[in-house]
């Protein structure tokens, strides 16, 4: 069951474009990979490939 998480300081971050940008903190805490190619993905979902580490 995927989980709605409130952010909480230190889930992400605005690029300098004004995205808004998940941690790792976030993902790990949201428990599982959406395999969307993350920049901060603690699951190594790699988009080439479609796999994980």
């Amino acid at each position: 069951m995927k989980k709605i998480l409130q952010p909480i300081e230190g889930d992400y971050y605005l690029s300098k474009e004004g995205y808004r940008v998940f941690t790792e903190q976030y993902h790990t805490r949201r428990g599982y990979c959406c395999e969307s190619g993350c920049r901060h993905c603690p699951y190594g979902y790699n988009t080439k490939t479609n796999t994980q580490k």
